[in-house]
């Protein structure tokens, strides 16, 4: 139905800067709200942000002034930019949307996750 495949993880000095990209692919009708959550070892994954299709976001306040959500509507793509990143950020970054899609003999809205990325910051 929706795959969504993530890039741009890596190691980063304190106070530098990553780009996190992902693209869904599939058969839907329309993504909806898409995100990036992210997870550390022995943590709960937590919502980083989120931006619906009319471009509203939300960010967790341990990220606000230093990441910012994009999406691109007609690429079905979203963008996390990471700037002053802290060893704090360090996590398993995971993109997430919701989906329109077809699901038995109806019509539903699912959601769907990627595989995951790596982000780790040094201090």
């Amino acid at each position: 139905q929706v795959q969504l495949v993530e890039s741009g993880g890596g190691l980063v000095q304190a106070g530098g800067s990553l780009r996190l990209s992902c693209a869904a692919s599939g058969s839907f009708f329309s993504i909806n709200a898409m995100g990036w959550y992210r997870q550390a070892p022995g943590k709960q994954r937590e919502l980083v942000a989120a931006i619906t299709s009319g471009s509203t976001t939300n960010y967790a306040d341990s990220v606000k002034g230093r990441f910012t959500i994009s999406r691109d509507n007609a690429k079905n793509t979203v963008a996390l930019q990471m700037n002053s990143l802290k060893p704090e950020d360090t996590a398993v970054y995971f993109c997430h949307a919701t989906a329109r899609v077809v699901a038995g003999t109806g019509i539903s809205e699912l959601d769907y996750w990627g595989q995951g990325t790596q982000v780790t910051v040094s201090s």
